[in-house]
C-alpha cells in the first residue's frame, strides 16, 4: 500500500492543505484563508485542517510537512524566524501539536523540492528555483539534495544586490535588491505610480506603451543577469521561474532569451535551460509533503543501518 502524507503550507493569505501519496498523487486537497492577527488565530485552523485530511485516510497518515515564511531551525521541525507575522509561529514544535512527527520547511524550499521531486526538475541534479511574486525568493538543489546553508537562509536570491548605488534597500538592508528590481510590492515606485501591479505591467507593455515597454525590458535584463550569474556561480543544469511573472509567459521569455544570449558564458555551447513551474498555488504543499516523505525515509535508513551493525 502506497504511503501518504499531510502537507500544509501556511500563507499570508491563505493555508492549503492536501493528502499525498508518495506517486505524486493528491488524493484531497482544501483550501482556508488566513487569519493573521496579533491572537495567533490561525493555529486552531492549521490544527483542524490537519485532522481533516488524517480523517479522510481513515486516521492513517505517514507523515507531516509544513511549508512556511520565514527561517526553519537545524532539526526542521519549526520556524525559527519570521518577525512581524503569524504570531506564535516562532520555535512553536509542530510534533508536539500534532502529536506526530512533522517537520517543517521554507515555502520557497518547499517549492523547489515540489518541482524536483514531482515536476519539471525530474532527472535534475543541479538547479535553482527563482521566485517572483510579491517578492523574490528561491532554492537551490545540489546533487538531488535541497541546500539549506547555514541558518536556512540558502536561496534568498531577493537579498542579492544588483546595483550597488540605488539607495532603496531590501528588509536586511541590501541596497538594490533583485527583490526590489522586480518585485511586485514595488511596481508603483519604480512606475513612477503609472502600474499598480506587474499584470498591469506586461499587458501595457503588450501594447507597445513606450515607458511600459522600457521598464519591462529592463527588468528583464536585470533577470538574465541574475540568471548569468546563478550559471557563473552554481553551474546549475536549470533554472526554474516560478509566481506571479510567469503569467507573461512569452512576454517574459522571449526578451530573457534575448539578454541571455548576450550575457551568459556558454562555453561548449552549453547554455542553462529555463523552465516554468509546474506547481502553481499549490506547491508549498506539496514540497512540504515531499520534505516530510525523504526525511521519513532517512531516519528509517539510519535506523535499519544501526541494527545491522
Amino acid at each position: 500500500m502506497s504511503r501518504t502524507a499531510i502537507g500544509i503550507d501556511i500563507g499570508g493569505s491563505n493555508i492549503k492543505g492536501m493528502l499525498l501519496n508518495e506517486s505524486g498523487d493528491i488524493l484531497h486537497s482544501n483550501t482556508i484563508a488566513t487569519i493573521d492577527d496579533n491572537k495567533g488565530s490561525w493555529q486552531p485552523d492549521v490544527v483542524k485542517m490537519m485532522k481533516q485530511l488524517k480523517r479522510i485516510n481513515s486516521g492513517c497518515v505517514d507523515t507531516i510537512g509544513i511549508s512556511c515564511p520565514g527561517l526553519a531551525n537545524k532539526e526542521n521541525n519549526a520556524i525559527s524566524y519570521l518577525p512581524n507575522r503569524l504570531l506564535g509561529i516562532e520555535n512553536l514544535i509542530w510534533d508536539e501539536i500534532f502529536d506526530a512527527q512533522t517537520f517543517v520547511i521554507n515555502d520557497a524550499h518547499a517549492a523547489l523540492l515540489a518541482e524536483s521531486t514531482y515536476g519539471c526538475l525530474q532527472g535534475y541534479s543541479n538547479a535553482v528555483l527563482l521566485t517572483l511574486g510579491t517578492g523574490v525568493g528561491g532554492a537551490i538543489l545540489i546533487n538531488g539534495q535541497l541546500y539549506q546553508g547555514q541558518n536556512q537562509l540558502a536561496g534568498h536570491f531577493g537579498h542579492t544586490c544588483i546595483s550597488a548605488y540605488d539607495d532603496e534597500r531590501s528588509i536586511v538592508g541590501m541596497p538594490g535588491s533583485l527583490e526590489y528590481a522586480l518585485g511586485d510590492y514595488s511596481i508603483q515606485r519604480r512606475s513612477a505610480g503609472r502600474y499598480s501591479s506587474t499584470i498591469e505591467l506586461v499587458k501595457a507593455y503588450q501594447e507597445n506603451e513606450p515607458f511600459a515597454t522600457w521598464l519591462w525590458l529592463d527588468m528583464m535584463r536585470k533577470l538574465a543577469l541574475t540568471i548569468a550569474s546563478f550559471a557563473n556561480a552554481l553551474s546549475p543544469e536549470a533554472v526554474v521561474l516560478a509566481g506571479g511573472i510567469t503569467q507573461a509567459d512569452e512576454s517574459l521569455l522571449k526578451p530573457l532569451g534575448v539578454f541571455l544570449d548576450i550575457f551568459e558564458y556558454r562555453p561548449n555551447n552549453k547554455r542553462t535551460n529555463i523552465k516554468i513551474a509546474q506547481f502553481t498555488s499549490m506547491s508549498g504543499a506539496i514540497g512540504a509533503a515531499a520534505f516530510a516523505f525523504s526525511k521519513t525515509k532517512k531516519i528509517e535508513n539510519e535506523l535499519h543501518e544501526s541494527l545491522l551493525k
